[in-house]
């Protein structure tokens, strides 16, 4: 079964990010998913707004951009007007003001998603899925890329997929963290829509047939 696939940049070689991005627009990435770190939700620092605007003209695909930022409210705008896509928040980061972060990302023209990390119970989301285009479920901790797939989170992406289906929504689910050709088939199978992928794409010395193979796995 086939899915979308977002390659991450976390993974890409910083020094030709532009080239790198350019090039798994050509060989067949749907998403490009921008992990925007803040040094203080997670403990890695990664990119600003002005990173996804110069990324821009290297790429027609959607930008996926990922929040993992405290008080992310205050980043949005910023965050819409670079041409971001998606805008996707942490559940933990604004729980208490939730839902009004999600209906200013919608205030400004964007898609808005909502992540839950793996010792999130799901179930504290269901009520904000009807605003969002895309629920991101980590299926590692955040923070740093490479890690260790947590098959615990299959659950989590199983009834999220039940409960859109039984509501009639079009919410994406995506898996974010741990995703490879060995974890792919698995993860799609419990009903995850897009992928997000590291190091099984930038790491791989043919770049286009890593995105096929995790793609039809």
């Amino acid at each position: 079964m086939e899915c979308l696939i977002a390659p991450s940049i976390l993974s890409a070689d910083f020094s030709r990010i532009g080239e790198e991005v350019a090039e798994i627009t050509k060989f067949g990435a749907d998403y490009i998913h921008v992990d925007v770190m803040d040094g203080h939700f997670v403990p890695n620092i990664t990119f600003g707004p002005k990173f996804v605007k110069d990324l821009r003209k290297y790429s027609d695909k959607i930008f996926d951009v990922h929040l993992m930022i405290s008080e992310p409210e205050k980043y949005v705008e910023k965050f819409a007007e670079a041409g971001s896509d998606i805008i996707t928040v942490h559940y933990e980061a604004c729980k208490d003001n939730l839902v009004n972060v999600l209906d200013q990302i919608i205030k400004t023209g964007k898609n808005c998603g909502v992540a839950i990390n793996p010792d999130t119970d799901e179930k504290k989301i269901f009520n904000v899925l009807e605003k969002c285009s895309l629920v991101i479920v980590m299926g590692v901790f955040p923070g740093f890329g490479g890690q260790k797939f947590i098959t615990e989170t299959l659950d989590k992406v199983k009834n999220l997929s039940e409960y859109i289906k039984s509501k009639g929504l079009k919410t994406l689910i995506e898996l974010d963290g741990g995703v490879n050709i060995e974890t792919a088939a698995e993860i799609k199978a419990a009903g995850a829509d897009v992928l997000v992928a590291g190091s099984a794409v930038f790491g791989k010395s043919d770049r286009k047939q890593a995105i096929k193979d995790i793609k039809n796995a």
